[in-house]
């Protein structure tokens, strides 16, 4: 009998595996909301592949990858890291691309593919392995030129995304505040308020002084001095705009913390975009800037740099919005916040906890399934977002470099650039909508 005890306590967690994520967490989260739940099992697998694709670059690996039957044949020590980043990222969007186009107008957990989205877990993570693992033996040809492309756009998409869940993280920090301030201890709050905008703007003059020192000559640079001066000029603008009295009438909770924060946010978009600039001069690293390894040694001006600063920041973003888009109880889809409606039909709150829980044989309380009158977000934009996040990573890890003609040195170039800085010009139009839209759509409800 004893023989038998293990291989009879796997079998018992088989249904688990198989099932739906309150059996998967419950014993973690035993009051949590199903789609909750779910979601952040979702954040977990992206997480995961970000780990392994961060592992792909590291010093030591490019002799494992070059074992790979036909992945690299030409320069495999420049190009054998980016080249498996690639195909990490392409096995997870292709996965979240795939459950994006099933979930479509996935209604309420009644549905039987809300069972494939909310379970199933054991057979989703082997489907992303086999994905992934497929992936590096595609046939080089131009699969990574166009793959590099379709990366390009999707980042810019998913830049446009982190804007909106910033901006909607920043009117629930205000308003948050704001009824604190309201309910008692005003002078407190209204000081914390206070100082928090006050240190996002500081800190964003302090970034436009250093990007005009150190990104600008007075000799050349000309892109760099017209991306910041028409940066600032639009921050100002918005900023200005926040608190004009017609916005305040109709959005009285509208404000400069808000604004501070897109700001800053431009500030950190304006600096990546710089960073991509092919000309050097214009172009200094953080350990040049600091006073560090300023000089780079002859015929290294296109050495592969994966890890810099603007890198690392990127990559905490991310996961505040991978997070934030996880465990944020919305009132609205997600689809809403970006076209920045309200679809009163669409008003399913993530709500509290009702005695209708799953409960265990032995008594154990397990997550609610919170989704059967309705679901509390848009299945199929989840995971097109994490398709778009899929690919912002891998631009990101790979500091938007890609290979010149030859296959000879991995390099930046103007593209990526206009990316960048045509995303920070639409997210702060972006924001400057939020602010107008009530009086120009006097006939919708933005509360």
């Amino acid at each position: 009998m004893l023989h038998f005890f293990p291989l009879y306590a796997i079998s018992s967690q088989i249904p688990c595996l198989c099932g739906s994520a309150p059996c998967l967490l419950c014993r973690c989260c035993p009051s949590s909301n199903n789609s909750t739940v779910t979601r952040l099992i979702y954040a977990f697998f992206m997480l995961l592949g970000v780990a392994i694709a961060c592992i792909m670059l590291l010093p030591g690996m490019e002799g494992h990858l070059k074992k790979i039957p036909g992945f690299c044949h030409v320069n495999c020590d420049v190009l054998v890291g980016y080249k498996a980043v690639y195909r990490v990222c392409f096995g997870m969007a292709m996965f979240f691309l795939l459950f994006s186009l099933i979930m479509i107008k996935v209604k309420s957990s009644q549905d039987p593919r809300a069972a494939i989205h909310n379970g199933f877990w054991f057979f989703k993570f082997a489907a992303t392995t086999a994905i992934t693992i497929g992936a590096f033996f595609i046939p080089e040809g131009p699969f990574t030129t166009i793959w590099f492309y379709v990366g390009v756009a999707g980042a810019f998409c998913f830049i446009l995304i982190q804007l909106v869940l910033l901006i909607d993280f920043a009117h629930s920090w205000n308003e948050s505040w704001v009824e604190k301030m309201e309910e008692g201890n005003s002078r407190c709050w209204y000081a914390a308020l206070l100082s928090a905008t006050t240190l996002n703007y500081a800190l964003s003059l302090v970034s436009l002084v250093m990007f005009y020192v150190y990104y600008t000559h007075s000799d050349g640079c000309t892109e760099n001095k017209v991306f910041i001066s028409i940066n600032m000029l639009l921050c100002v603008g918005a900023s200005v705009m926040s608190i004009l009295p017609k916005i305040q009438e109709s959005q009285p909770r509208s404000g400069l913390l808000q604004s501070s924060i897109v700001t800053l946010y431009t500030m950190y978009l304006t600096w990546s975009a710089m960073t991509n600039e092919p000309d050097r001069k214009c172009n200094p690293s953080l350990l040049g800037i600091i006073g560090m390894n300023s000089t780079r040694p002859a015929g290294q001006d296109n050495v592969v740099q994966w890890w810099d600063a603007q890198g690392v920041v990127g990559l905490l973003l991310f996961l505040m919005c991978v997070l934030y888009s996880s465990i944020r109880n919305s009132s609205t889809t997600q689809v809403n916040k970006l076209t920045l409606t309200s679809d009163e039909s669409a008003l399913i709150e993530d709500g509290p906890i009702h005695p209708e829980s799953f409960e265990e044989g032995d008594g154990t309380t397990r997550a609610v399934d919170n989704e059967k009158d309705g679901v509390t977000y848009s299945y199929s934009f989840f995971h097109f977002m994490l398709f778009l996040a899929s690919l912002y990573i891998m631009m990101t890890l790979t500091n938007w470099y890609s290979p010149d003609s030859n296959y000879e040195t991995m390099t930046s170039k103007w593209p990526s650039v206009w990316v960048k800085i045509t995303s920070s010009w639409v997210c702060i139009a972006l924001y400057v909508w939020t602010l107008v839209a009530p009086l120009v759509l006097t006939n919708r409800d933005f509360d």
